[in-house]
């Protein structure tokens, strides 16, 4: 079964918003960090930003401005809100869990921007 859950990509044009959403249980967000991880076509996985279960965020150099990760506690859900989306943003988005769980992986939602 679904342990992670995300929601929220589809088509934008360059300049454009759209924001993620990654649904968890309670016991899997409280005790790990969470983070978006995108895959384009062609080219690796890689770290696009990561909240900590104390709140400390990290981002990968080609979105800080950009995006903004957040956890929203009572939901059990964490979010990315992506702002001047580019071409090269496009991709498969990943939702993770890292911590007491190892690591879970989303089964991902795809961002596409164009024009």
């Amino acid at each position: 079964q679904e342990q992670l859950v995300e929601s929220g990509g589809g088509l934008v044009q360059p300049g454009g918003s759209l924001r993620l959403s990654c649904a968890a249980s309670a016991s899997i967000f409280s005790n790990n960090a969470m983070g978006w991880y995108r895959q384009a076509p062609g080219k690796q996985r890689e770290l696009v930003a990561i909240i900590t279960n104390f709140g400390t965020t990290n981002y990968a150099d080609f979105v800080k401005g950009r995006f903004t990760i957040s956890r929203d506690n009572a939901k059990s859900a964490v979010s990315l809100e992506m702002n001047s989306l580019k071409v090269e943003d496009t991709g498969v988005y990943y939702c993770s869990a890292a911590g007491s769980v190892g690591i879970l992986w989303g089964q991902g939602t795809q961002v596409t921007v164009s024009s």
